[in-house]
């Protein structure tokens, strides 16, 4: 009986995403935001700083996927102090897949990402600095406010970063706007 249900179920979610054999809508979305990272480095503290991106979405029914590249640039909020040279500048590249039911406002995504980061941060032995690979996911809910402009409610990453000083990785929340173009 388990599986009757497993099989139907199934075949309602192929029907749903693709809608009937509906041809690929392309969509480019750019966005920016305010972001605030806590890396779990020694001795740093939340850095806070703009991050943009660009994704090239295809769709098929409710289902989108494609590209993302983004960055983002952050750093303490202080002028002086043994904290003020702390940053955190990423460059990634990532596959993203959006849900976007046509009868709400939301879209709920996920992505994996990949490509390079730089760590600035901690004190004495403990410092960390240098170029290294980075990786990891986000998801997020974006939030259609107007036809061609999305808020990003919210948005949570874990990035990990490897190297020759170790693996380190931080938590990152990201709030902003989505600019979708026709």
């Amino acid at each position: 009986m388990k599986l009757r249900g497993r099989t139907a179920a199934l075949a309602l979610l192929t029907v749903v995403v693709f809608a009937g054999g509906q041809r690929a809508i392309a969509q480019i979305g750019l966005y920016g935001g305010l972001t605030g990272a806590k890396p779990a480095a020694a001795n740093t503290a939340w850095m806070f700083g703009p991050s943009a991106g660009v994704y090239f979405n295809r769709g098929y029914g409710v289902v989108a996927a494609g590209p993302d590249v983004r960055g983002a640039f952050l750093s303490r909020g202080d002028t002086t102090g043994s904290g003020s040279s702390e940053s955190l500048k990423t460059l990634l590249l990532g596959y993203r897949l959006a849900v976007t039911p046509h009868v709400l406002p939301f879209k709920p995504y996920g992505e994996v990402l990949g490509g390079l980061g730089s760590l600035t941060a901690g004190q004495g032995a403990a410092r960390t600095t240098g170029l290294h690979p980075a990786y990891g996911f986000a998801v997020g809910l974006d939030w259609t406010i107007l036809p061609r402009l999305d808020l990003r409610a919210l948005e949570f990453a874990d990035e990990r970063f490897t190297g020759n000083a170790g693996a380190f990785s931080e938590q990152i929340l990201t709030t902003g706007v989505v600019l979708r173009l026709p």
